[in-house]
């Protein structure tokens, strides 16, 4: 098996990604890797991959350790390629004609359907291109693997797929896995590393236990520096009132004790530890408020696929003014079908049949792939020209969402899939809505970011209606629950019993 050895390692670009990094990560270990976006996690992969070389520091690996990375994006070589050739395209080309039965084996662990194995990868499912990513590595037999967000674009049932190879097939190997999706930590890990530019964390643990552990750990160390400041700030007038009576007085050994207390000052202040905190900017919402009572119900609606077939029907729903309604279902269900109908009927002039809409509708509409955003438009263009803020405020509430000049002033198409989340959520903002209409809202966002959304959401205290397949967001701000089960909608009291039905245990908290 092997393992991997970091020693000192460093990183810079314009600052420090990372530095003094000292990690070994061995036989069985699974190493949760967490980190703001643009942190540095895709780049220590490398790194750990020898894809890349760091600053600085060292990296070692077991001699003839093979080692595969599976990164975030697939490889445009690859899309007009049928999924089974895909997934063979990665095995040496003297091993492909003896050893096909390989890829059999790795498709049927993640229960690949035998009609998608011949389907081109450009047309399958974002969940199905992350899984042949997936299965191109482990077809190779590594000895460790890496993973750079496995769980993107992955619905409930295959990443629960995911967790259980995880802990079955691939459970052996070192794993190192970079995630924003804190269950997916939680169920995967065994250890958690806080990679911070400063002073990165590590906690023999999974997720939540290393975060209670983090949480304390920031604590005692801002604690600690508040009580050094002062000893700093006594030290150093002390010092200076017994210079000024060494020098009235003539006394040598005054201006030598003074001296002293000024050096053990300035020791002080130079072992500070700076308090991390996030770069990847904040994520707020706003409600403007309505009088009404209910903001939108439906009687007799049928929810349809584009092509005009039924899927399931909503025989009566009402949404109450601070209803936070949760929609559940399994991939294909409908639930951004039904999302996509609410928001056409709350757009458009006429209404929708069957659905009544408040006039007092201040609608905040996002979708997956934040395709309401202008491509070609730079962030501050659409700020500007959709809210006319002026140039100051727009410059201002972009950098504070975590924008630099150069981003702000970058074509949106060019922005990463966590920057347009972020930009999106800010035009969601801005247009201060009463009522919110997201289809995973999360996708692409970091941890902190899905604190932050989970925080507003509560603190806003707006209605909406959300499609999530972060478990942890589901919970913490629901207040009702829909499922689709085959044809009907119904409300259940909780997300556990749609998460039992899937084979998965309930969140812990």
């Amino acid at each position: 098996m092997g393992s991997i050895s970091l020693r000192n390692v460093t990183v810079l670009a314009q600052t420090p990604l990372f530095q003094d990094l000292n990690l070994v990560i061995g036989e069985r270990d699974r190493l949760g890797l967490v980190a703001g976006n643009g942190a540095g996690k895709s780049t220590l992969l490398k790194c750990l991959a020898g894809l890349s070389e760091p600053t600085h520091g060292e990296i070692l690996r077991s001699r003839g350790m093979r080692i595969a990375l599976v990164e975030q994006d697939v490889p445009e070589a690859l899309f007009d390629l049928p999924l089974h050739e895909a997934v063979s395209r990665a095995l040496p080309p003297f091993e492909r004609d003896g050893q096909e039965w390989r890829v059999d084996v790795v498709l049927d662990e993640f229960e690949t359907p035998l009609d998608l194995r011949e389907r081109p990868v450009r047309a399958l499912s974002g969940g199905w291109q992350r899984l042949a990513l997936i299965a191109r590595a482990w077809v190779t037999e590594p000895d460790a693997l890496l993973l750079d967000e496995p769980t993107n674009h992955l619905d409930l049932e295959k990443l629960l797929l995911l967790e259980r190879w995880i802990a079955s097939a691939a459970g052996s190997i070192p794993m190192v896995i970079a995630s924003h999706d804190r269950d997916f930590l939680q169920a995967c890990t065994t250890k958690t590393l806080f990679l911070r530019p400063e002073n990165s964390v590590s906690f023999a643990h999974p997720y939540r236990r290393a975060r209670d552990l983090l949480d304390a750990h920031d604590a005692a160390l801002a604690d600690r520096n508040e009580k050094d400041r002062r000893e700093i700030k006594r030290l150093r007038q002390n010092a200076g009132e017994l210079r000024n009576v060494g020098i009235n007085s003539g006394s040598d050994l005054l201006l030598t004790k003074a001296k002293q207390l000024k050096n053990r000052a300035q020791a002080l202040e130079e072992g500070l530890q700076a308090v991390h905190k996030e770069r990847s900017g904040e994520i707020r919402l706003a409600n403007r408020g309505t009088h009404a009572k209910v903001l939108a119900a439906l009687e007799n609606v049928a929810v349809r696929k584009p092509d005009g077939g039924r899927l399931f029907e909503i025989p009566k729903l009402e949404v109450a003014q601070r209803d936070r309604i949760v929609l559940l279902g399994r991939n294909g269900a409908g639930k951004s079908q039904l999302i996509r109908l609410l928001h056409k009927a709350m757009s458009a002039a006429d209404g929708q049949t069957g659905i009544k809409v408040s006039p007092s509708v201040v609608l905040g509409y996002t979708d997956q792939d934040m395709s309401q955003l202008p491509n070609k438009a730079t962030p501050l263009d659409f700020i500007l020209s959709t809210f006319r803020l002026g140039d100051q405020k727009s410059l201002s509430l972009l950098a504070g969402a975590g924008f630099s000049i150069e981003k702000q002033q970058q074509p949106i198409a060019k922005l990463s899939a966590g920057q347009k989340a972020r930009l999106g959520l800010l035009a969601l903002r801005l247009s201060e809505p009463n009522f919110y209409l997201m289809d995973e809202p999360t996708n692409h966002v970091d941890i902190p970011g899905r604190e932050q959304l989970e925080a507003e959401i509560l603190s806003s205290d707006a209605t909406s209606i959300v499609v999530s397949h972060d478990r942890s967001f589901v919970k913490t701000i629901g207040t009702r629950f829909l499922v689709i089960e085959g044809t009907k909608l119904k409300e259940v009291d909780s997300p556990e019993v749609f998460y039992k039905a899937m084979g998965a245990d309930a969140p812990p908290r």
